[in-house]
């Protein structure tokens, strides 16, 4: 393959994961697997997808700033508690390999997609408000939640936005475009933090960032313009049913 399309194929491709991400958390669908394809080794594929990720986290959060307005107090809080959880996820798999964690990966793409379907915004049982003082046991297993979901992205990471935003629509009170809009924020967070990592530990194939990256910021542009103006019920249930598709294609893969 000539330099010229691997480079169009790549920017394609990201542009595509792109707007996985920015909506369904779901990027590595199309951008790991394209960088495979053009024959990079599974590791450094999946370093480099890593790392040009961040450049998604930037469209959307530049695309999501109407939603975000407002609610900086309590994504700032959220980012640190994914971010924390993300080093740990990271430091961890230094101990142990994340091929040990690959069995149980499944039923928490499950459980996602499940709690996609089920989670209302108008179900305040199980929302908590910033604006006042939260129920002590819901707060701790809302915080818990969202750490423990960053040190899933940075241990193991296969849909970790679909399963941060089943999480969220579960905890904030918000209409989907202003939670989605804090998913995207909390998944650049973590990916930045890998990437930073990545840089100084270990190779990076920086011929393939730049053309998936510049797909990659664009369809995270875009993604949250479709969200503002999508019907949510019904996006929703597509980013269910893809969760569902993952989860039974990694359980093949895991017990086949």
């Amino acid at each position: 393959m000539s330099f010229l399309f691997i480079f169009v194929f790549l920017i394609i491709a990201g542009f595509v994961a792109g707007l996985l991400s920015s909506i369904a958390g779901l990027a590595s669908l199309a951008s790991y697997p394209a960088l495979l394809l053009i024959g990079l080794p599974p590791v450094l594929a999946n370093v480099t997808n890593t790392t040009a990720l961040v450049f998604t986290g930037i469209g959307s959060l530049i695309s999501s700033l109407k939603e975000l307005h407002g609610h900086w107090k309590k994504v700032m809080v959220l980012t640190l508690l994914s971010t924390g959880g993300s080093i740990l996820g990271s430091l961890l798999l230094l101990l142990a390999p994340a091929a040990s964690f690959e069995k149980v990966v499944p039923f928490f793409i499950l459980f996602a997609g499940i709690l996609l379907l089920s989670s209302s915004r108008k179900n305040n049982h199980f929302q908590f408000n910033f604006q006042r003082i939260p129920d002590f046991w819901l707060n701790l297993l809302s915080f818990g939640g969202i750490f423990l979901v960053g040190g899933y992205t940075g241990y193991f990471g296969a849909a970790g936005g679909v399963i941060t935003l089943a999480i969220l629509l579960v905890i904030i009170n918000e209409d989907f475009a202003t939670v989605n809009a804090v998913k995207n924020l909390l998944g650049f967070a973590c990916n930045l933090i890998a990437a930073i990592i990545f840089i100084f530990k270990t190779k990076i194939d920086w011929t393939m960032v730049i053309p998936l990256g510049i797909g990659l910021l664009i369809g995270g542009y875009v993604g949250p313009v479709i969200v503002r103006h999508a019907n949510i019920h019904l996006l929703r249930i597509l980013i269910a049913l893809a969760a569902f598709g993952l989860a039974a294609y990694l359980f093949i893969t895991a017990y086949f």
